[in-house]
């Protein structure tokens, strides 16, 4: 958590402002209640956009052709907002994005997932 040692720290993170100013655009609002700590809502937002799964998608779209699958695989669950922001970024991208987590899989595409939001 908090770990600024990767060589693409720096580009990983101006990828998840992109995106998430991109989402904000299109409707998105942070569901900061998946945040279980007494933060300042600031803070909590800032916290979900540093989810594995988020800072995983971004490497990918970083280091992946257009187009290409990104495939995480996770040994928690996915959090409603990252399910909620992986569909947003799945348009954006014009990525299919398939996410494991503990209970399931969920193929993101052009902004719907496979679970129908039964995650």
């Amino acid at each position: 958590m908090e770990d600024k040692s990767h060589p693409q720290h720096e580009m990983i993170m101006a990828m998840l402002e992109r995106l998430n100013s991109k989402m904000r655009e299109m409707g998105y609002v942070p569901k900061t209640e998946f945040v279980l700590h007494d933060l300042e809502e600031e803070v909590k937002e800032q916290m979900l956009c540093n989810h594995s799964e988020r800072l995983a998608i971004a490497f990918a779209l970083l280091n992946t052709a257009p187009r290409t699958r990104i495939l995480i695989t996770k040994n928690l669950r996915v959090c409603g907002d990252c399910h909620t922001a992986t569909k947003f970024i799945s348009e954006i991208a014009d990525r299919e994005i398939v996410v494991r987590d503990v209970k399931r899989f969920h193929h993101f595409k052009d902004g719907v997932c496979s679970c129908g939001d039964y995650w």
